[in-house]
This record gives C-alpha cells, structure tokens and sequence, in this order.
C-alpha cells in the first residue's frame, strides 16, 4: 500500500472512530443542565431552599445542577441570569430579588425558548413558565389575628404597641405580609403600630434596628417581623437590654433544624411562627416533568399552603420539617 493510500485508510478509520464515539454519547444517558439563580445565600430560608434544591435534584444522576448567588444584588441577579440564557440550560428557576428589575430579564429567557420556573416571589409580568408561591397576604392576616387573640390573652383586650419589622422594601413577600397583618390590625383601634422598621430578612439588622427602638420606646408589647431571622434578631436585642419578658415576638418561615424558627417556638423564643413552604419540592416535581415529559403543560401558577407554628403544634412539624 502506499504512503498516500495508508494516510486515507488512516483517516478513514479515524472517522470512523470519532462517529462511533459520537454515538455512543448520544446513546447515554443525557445530561440536563439545571439553573437555579438564588436571590440571595445569607438568609436562612434561601439556604434551605439551595440544601433542599441540591437533595432532590441530586436524586437524579442526568441531573447537573448550578446555583448562582445574586447576594440581594438586582444587576447582579440579572447578569448571572444573562450568562444562563447563554449556556442555554434545559431549565431555568429563579427565586427574584425583586418584582420589577426581574421581569425584563426572565422575559429574554422565555424568548430563548427556556423553560423558567419562577420560585416563591413573584415578578411584575408573567415571564415564566410556571410560577411555585405561597398566599402571603393571607399569612399576613393569620400573623394578625394571631397577635390580636395573643394580646387579648395576656392583656384582656386586643389592643397594644407594635413594632414591626419589615423585609426588603419593594419585594412582594414583605408588601403583602405587612398589607395582609395591617387589614386586622386597623380593626382593632387598640393596636398601635409605633414603629416600622426595615431589616432587609436579616438578624444582624434587626437586632441593631430594636436596639434603637428599645432606647426610645419604654413599652412595647409585641414585635411582629416579617420573617423568623428579624424576629430573632429582635428578641436577641431585648435579652441584651433585659426586656424580652415584656413583649413577645412572632415570625414567618418555619424552617426546622437547630436554628430554625420551629426550634426557637418550642425554646420559647418566638410566640408563634407560621409555615411559609420552601417551594422547592413543588418546583423539583414540574421541573423534572419538564424535563421528561415531552408535551407537558403546567399550570401557570401553583399556590402553596401555610401553617401556624405554636408551642401546642411545634415539636410534630419539627420532626416532619427538620431534614
């Protein structure tokens, strides 16, 4: 054979090999490329969601899944979004820092031809494909109602000062979960709302802001804090001032495990909680449909239950929670 035939035959062969390879990879199993671009990874609840979120898809062997930190940084979360859309995963979940500087963003990975699950906070237009939340007006009232019977209980009538520590202003979770305790409370003409403070979800900035409220306030008879970090936040700075037996405090979120906001009801810490879903077992069971059914069509929204969070109730959810 001469040298210009053994060069074709060899390059022949080589063809042949890489084809064959190529086909086997087609063959195996496929890998799909899941995105999860998280709000943000300091708050307890995004953290549980992220653990929670790795659990479930980790259970899947074709499953790659990467999760982004917008670190409550809208640019941030919009330009992690951005390189998403350009490595094209099969699917999208966005849990959005905020409503309006999500919306555009999540609309350009729709147009992409992405399937985008939209996680516990909502955005301003329905840029996505399905969207996994809970009713947090509703939870609002429940909170409300709550504190209104609690303070009736231990003052014989529903009426007290309030301080109220809110989430990051312009997210639709803490809008509605102040609206939501505000529609009980402006019933009640007793209950006086005597300071509003802004803690953006964590701990840290609660305590500092009750720190301040405590100093100018002589009495206060409950905190009601827009999730369970704040409402700890505030207990821990009434302890340092010797206070936390003159009021109680009430939370949202409910997570289990050792720091949770189910462990801090049955220490006593917390008066009541109340049960705001992850979301993220909802979000895995459509995505994975998604993914492997082809045809299938969610529903366009899927609206999650709460539950009050109390020391008759706290020990049973905490087993169940706890993971």
């Amino acid at each position: 054979m001469t040298t210009g035939l053994m060069r074709v035959a060899a390059a022949v062969f080589l063809l042949a090999a890489l084809t064959a390879c190529g086909s086997r990879q087609v063959e195996g199993p496929k890998q799909y490329f899941v995105a999860f671009s998280q709000a943000n990874n300091a708050e307890p609840y995004r953290a549980a969601q992220n653990q929670l979120m790795q659990k479930l898809f980790g259970q899947y062997k074709d499953v790659h899944l990467v999760i982004s930190d917008a670190q409550q940084d809208n640019s941030k979360q919009i330009a992690q979004i951005e390189t998403f859309i350009r490595q094209k995963p099969a699917l999208l979940i966005v849990a959005p820092n905020e409503r309006a500087p999500l919306t555009a963003v999540m609309g350009k990975a729709m147009e992409a031809g992405i399937p985008v699950i939209c996680l516990e906070r909502d955005i301003a237009a329905p840029n996505y494909t399905t969207y996994v939340g809970v009713d947090n007006r509703a939870i609002g009232r429940m909170a409300g109602t709550f504190i209104r019977d609690e303070l009736r209980r231990r003052n014989g009538e529903a009426g007290g000062k309030l301080v109220e520590m809110r989430g990051l202003l312009g997210v639709e979770a803490q809008t509605e979960r102040h609206d939501g305790a505000l529609e009980v409370f402006n019933a009640e003409p007793d209950i006086k709302v005597v300071h509003e403070a802004v803690a953006d979800w964590l701990q840290s900035n609660a305590r500092e802001r009750m720190l301040e409220i405590l100093r100018a306030e002589p009495k206060i008879d409950v905190v009601y804090a827009h999730n369970d970090p704040m409402a700890i936040g505030a207990y821990l700075a009434a302890h340092e001032l010797g206070r936390e037996h003159e009021m109680f405090f009430v939370g949202i979120d409910a997570l289990g495990g050792p720091a949770g906001g189910i462990r801090k009801v049955m220490d006593g810490v917390l008066a009541a909680t109340f049960y705001y879903p992850l979301c993220v077992d909802k979000a895995v069971e459509i995505g994975n449909r998604i993914l492997r059914e082809p045809g299938f069509k969610p529903e366009k929204r899927y609206l999650l239950e709460s539950t009050p969070v109390t020391p008759e109730n706290a020990q049973k959810l905490y087993d169940r929670l706890t993971f």
